[in-house]
């Protein structure tokens, strides 16, 4: 039965019709978008068009811009015909991949809008990013030679810094909005926010592994131990998590010590505190978090057997450090009540003055 239905649609003459309506013309100019075969793709074409010609007038010619747009229309409904015909060479250019993003844009803003387009949506947002794959340079053989050779583990580096700026905006700009400083959010934006914080952190901790493997995994940034205060340390892991937690419905439990300052390695606990405690809101589904003795233990209950990250570089990094503060990392995981890890460290409390 299944055979029967599929045959037929494989006969159907849909590609020669494309190919007639899409072939190239010497002079492609505005009535060129009338043939793109999708109404759709031909109405957001259109707006692109114009909403082109109000932004920049003249300044790329009106027959150039639309001709671009019906090559890339057509290019993307080809595609979604099952296509890999090369896309015209003009696509692939600065503008051609400009318009092409624009084009993805309003069609985009149109499925917001329109209801009806939502079924045909999918797909030809699948086409776009399949006209986007053939028209973009290719910057794998580029990139694969930079990395093997011998500035490779710079130029990582270098991308990792340059990714944790734009991050670190992101995570303070959804923070400032989740605690109502710019206005109130409702509940569904709240949520939305959570999900913008955790994945920014996530991917905010996977440059700093970078960074910190690159230097070996074990760099402390303090050269000597410094007094710091306990209570501020967890103060700080809980204010970073926290969106993190709110969104899961998780709570987060900190015991702190009598004594409050300690001399040590602030940085380095607070790096292997925060990998820890995301890996365990990551895979805990309900119940709680405890962070508690920061000296001694280290606990983060999971149903799953162990909270390694998916790249697995924080777990290693975390245990790469507390090792170059003279102590080793330990795992331990029960059935039905989760897993802990837990490293002790000698540090000695700091006389308040």
């Amino acid at each position: 039965m299944l055979q029967r239905r599929v045959a037929p649609r494989r006969l159907q003459p849909v590609q020669p019709r494309a190919e007639s309506q899409c072939a190239p013309r010497q002079h492609a100019g505005l009535e060129a978008l009338d043939t793109v075969p999708s109404p759709l793709l031909q109405a957001a074409a259109r707006r692109v068009e114009a909403r082109w010609h109000n932004e920049y007038g003249d300044r790329f010619g009106a027959e150039q811009v639309a001709g671009l747009l019906r090559v890339l229309g057509c290019a993307v409904w080809e595609r979604q015909q099952g296509s890999q015909a090369p896309v015209d060479a003009r696509a692939h250019s600065v503008l051609g991949r400009r318009l092409l993003e624009l084009l993805r844009a309003e069609l985009i803003r149109t499925w917001g809008e329109d209801s009806t387009a939502a079924v045909q949506m999918p797909a030809m947002l699948a086409g776009i990013e399949r006209v986007r794959e053939s028209i973009e340079p290719d910057w794998t053989p580029y990139f694969a030679s930079r990395l093997s050779g011998p500035d490779g583990l710079e130029l990582l580096v270098q991308v990792a810094h340059d990714l944790r700026s734009p991050l670190t905006s992101v995570l303070f700009l959804a923070d400032t909005l989740l605690r109502d400083q710019s206005g109130p959010v409702n509940e569904l934006q709240r949520r939305q926010l959570r999900l913008i914080y955790g994945a920014s952190l996530g991917l905010s901790a996977l440059a700093d592994d970078v960074i910190t493997l690159a230097k070996g995994g074990d760099h402390l940034v303090e050269d000597n131990p410094v007094p710091f205060s306990v209570t501020a340390m967890f103060m700080s892991v809980r204010d970073i998590v926290r969106p993190i937690a709110e969104e899961k419905d998780l709570s987060l439990r900190f015991v702190v010590l009598s004594t409050d300052h300690r001399r040590g390695y602030p940085l380095a606990v607070t790096r292997v505190l925060l990998n820890l405690t995301t890996n365990a809101l990551k895979f805990t589904e309900e119940g709680f978090v405890t962070v508690y003795q920061p000296f001694r233990r280290v606990a983060g209950p999971d149903r799953s057997a162990f909270c390694f990250s998916r790249a697995g570089l924080g777990l290693a990094i975390s245990r790469e450090l507390v090792r170059a503060m003279g102590s080793e990392l330990s795992v331990a995981t029960r059935p039905e009540r989760g897993t802990r890890f837990s490293f002790t460290l000698h540090l000695p409390p700091v006389r308040e003055s």
